[in-house]
């Protein structure tokens, strides 16, 4: 297994946050996630706009093994969406902490990061 990185939040359901410091934050599946779904074969991403809620589905991943919902960690207004993942969404597979973020969020109530476990407690759920 990969290691964890220290500088993001996760969700117990492999989601990973990553505070970008300006009431947004960049939000991805983690490379345990990846490695339960297999080879990913496409990505349905949230639209531009969409309220989320923490712990909701809203975005999913289909892998050649299945298909898996992916929550938002965190409730607020997706602002930005990879578009690189509707071309390439191996880049799940490939570096799912850097290239493979799948949405950026603005918050809506920045307690929620708080909520989240960071990398030992992650890794802990994962054991």
């Amino acid at each position: 297994m990969s290691s964890i990185p220290e500088n993001l939040k996760y969700a117990e359901s492999h989601e990973w946050v990553l505070d970008n410091g300006d009431g947004t934050v960049t939000v991805g599946i983690t490379d345990h996630a990846q490695d339960l779904l297999g080879d990913v074969v496409y990505v349905e991403l949230p639209e531009v706009g969409l309220e989320t809620t923490a712990a909701e589905q809203f975005s999913l991943v289909e892998s050649v093994k299945a298909a898996s919902d992916i929550y938002a960690p965190v409730s607020g207004e997706v602002i930005e969406i990879n578009d690189a993942l509707e071309d390439a969404p191996e880049l799940i597979n490939e570096s799912p902490f850097t290239d493979a973020w799948i949405a950026k969020i603005k918050l809506s109530d920045s307690a929620e990061l708080d909520k989240l476990l960071d990398a030992a407690g992650y890794s802990a759920s994962i054991e």
